[in-house]
């Protein structure tokens, strides 16, 4: 996840301990929220350009938004900043269109999460005229962010949905 969460500081608490576990249902109903947070705030008469996804985590809440905003163009920045769960430096991947981008004016950049404000400090450099977004935000990375809808503690795992599976789990007690 681009700016994914950073693990638990304690190490003999699990991330999940602390988890905020989130939903098709809830990541598409915060994502709406956020659309309905940017409508008419872009620089062109209200409108924006265009929507960028920040990888992998950005693509769902961006589609989202570009739908509800009715913004047909979509690109998307890959950044990489984590390996596993160890943060790195963080390095751009894949740049979207440069004849698009510019200095990111009247841009929209979306992010699911921004944890530490790493991967968003990075995009904020290469465009500082954009508008960043994020459906949840950690007290460390809100500085780096113009829009969000739900603040969780920074020692909280957010669990989402892409990073989750259904599958059985025997009972506790018994087989039937």
């Amino acid at each position: 996840m681009p700016d994914a969460q950073a693990p638990a500081k304690d190490p003999s608490r699990l991330p999940h301990e602390k988890g905020f576990h989130i939903s098709w249902d809830q990541i598409h109903r915060d994502s709406r929220a956020l659309a309905w947070r940017l409508d008419g705030y872009g620089p062109d008469d209200g409108a924006w350009r265009a929507v960028v996804a920040i990888t992998r985590g950005g693509m769902a809440p961006a589609m989202i938004v570009a739908r509800e905003l009715d913004i047909r163009t979509v690109d998307t920045i890959s950044v990489k900043s984590y390996d596993h769960q160890d943060q790195s430096e963080a390095r751009v991947l894949k740049s979207p269109d440069a004849d698009i981008m510019g200095d990111g004016t009247g841009i929209l950049i979306v992010d699911d999460l921004v944890d530490s404000g790493r991967t968003l400090e990075l995009v904020r450099a290469l465009y500082p005229k954009a508008h960043f977004a994020t459906v949840y935000a950690k007290p460390k990375g809100r500085p780096q962010v113009d829009t969000f809808i739900t603040e969780v503690s920074q020692d909280t795992w957010i669990f989402f949905p892409w990073d989750m599976a259904l599958q059985y789990v025997e009972p506790y007690r018994g087989k039937d």
